[in-house]
C-alpha cells in the first residue's frame, strides 16, 4: 500500500455507534443520517459527506419531538377514529 492511501483528505462517519432507526423520522438516532446516506457513505465523495455532516445539526430537532406517551397514543386514536 502507497503512503498515499494514509495521507487522504477522509471525512470522518458522523456515527456514534448507536445505529437505531427512527420509526418516524426514518434518520439513525445516533449520527442522523438516513438509511440511504448511510448506506452510501463509503462510496461518496468527500464533498458529499461534508454536506450531509453540514446538515446533520438542522435534523435534530426531529429526533428530540415527544410522541407523547400513553395521551398522544389516545389522543391519536381519537384522531383516526378509532
Amino acid at each position: 500500500m502507497s503512503d498515499e492511501t494514509w495521507k487522504r483528505d477522509e471525512v470522518d462517519s458522523p456515527c456514534v455507534k448507536i445505529c437505531v432507526i427512527h420509526p418516524e423520522s426514518r434518520l439513525c438516532t445516533g449520527c442522523l443520517r438516513s438509511m440511504d446516506e448511510i448506506a452510501a457513505w463509503s462510496g461518496m465523495s468527500a464533498q458529499a459527506r461534508r454536506e450531509i455532516i453540514a446538515a446533520l445539526p438542522a435534523r435534530a430537532p426531529l429526533q428530540q419531538k415527544r410522541r407523547g406517551g400513553r395521551s398522544g397514543r389516545l389522543q391519536r386514536r381519537e384522531a383516526e377514529g378509532q
